[in-house]
Parts: C-alpha cells; sequence; structure tokens
C-alpha cells in the first residue's frame, strides 16, 4: 500500500536536500492539509542540497516525475501522487539524481494504486 502525499510530507533529493511542496489544489485534504496532484512534485525548488564543488551542481529543483501518480484516484481529474515517487532532479550528475518521499506526514490515508 501507498500512502497519499500533501504538503507536509517530506519529499527529499538523494543527497537529502529537501523539496518544498506546493499544492495546486485545496479542497482535497488528509487531517487538513491539502493533497499533492499530478505535476505539484515537478518544477520545484530543493532546499539544502549539501552537494556543491567546482564540478558539482547542487539540486536545485524537481524535474519529471517518472512514476508516483494514482491510475485511479484523481482531484479535479488530476492523479492524486502516493508515497513511491520517483523523479529526477537537475543536481549531478545528470539524469541520475532522483527525489523521492522519505515520510508521508501521514498514515491515514493509503491506496494499492
Amino acid at each position: 500500500m501507498w500512502w497519499w502525499i500533501h504538503r507536509d510530507s517530506v519529499i527529499a533529493c538523494d543527497h537529502d536536500g529537501r523539496v518544498r511542496n506546493r499544492p495546486s489544489q485545496r479542497w482535497v485534504t488528509v487531517t487538513g492539509v491539502p493533497v499533492l496532484v499530478d505535476a505539484d512534485p515537478e518544477g520545484r525548488e530543493i532546499t539544502a542540497c549539501p552537494m556543491y564543488g567546482p564540478t558539482v551542481k547542487p539540486c536545485a529543483k524537481t524535474l519529471r516525475v517518472r512514476v508516483g501518480y494514482s491510475d485511479w484516484l484523481r482531484v479535479d481529474g488530476r492523479r492524486v501522487v502516493l508515497s513511491h515517487l520517483d523523479g529526477l532532479t537537475d543536481g549531478t550528475p545528470p539524469g541520475l539524481v532522483h527525489q523521492r518521499v522519505r515520510d508521508p506526514g501521514q498514515g491515514f490515508l493509503g491506496a494499492d494504486r
């Protein structure tokens, strides 16, 4: 089972930089916190990525999500984000640094897909 992801869930890059979640909808919530839907985890700021140096670019922004959207659950026609989220960031090495859920922030609402 995967958990619904909301604004207060912890999503981080592989280096443990934190994604700033910004929900695009406000009327569906889990424990009063808006859930994330399709495209919410993309193009978001990443703070405190510790990877830096002369030839290293720290993760600053999330890119495309590969998996993590529900096949069945939707809010206003947009797929709900689930805890198996896996996408890329703009950090180095390019195309290899992922964003993933570290803590869903809730254990009440889950889904199989």
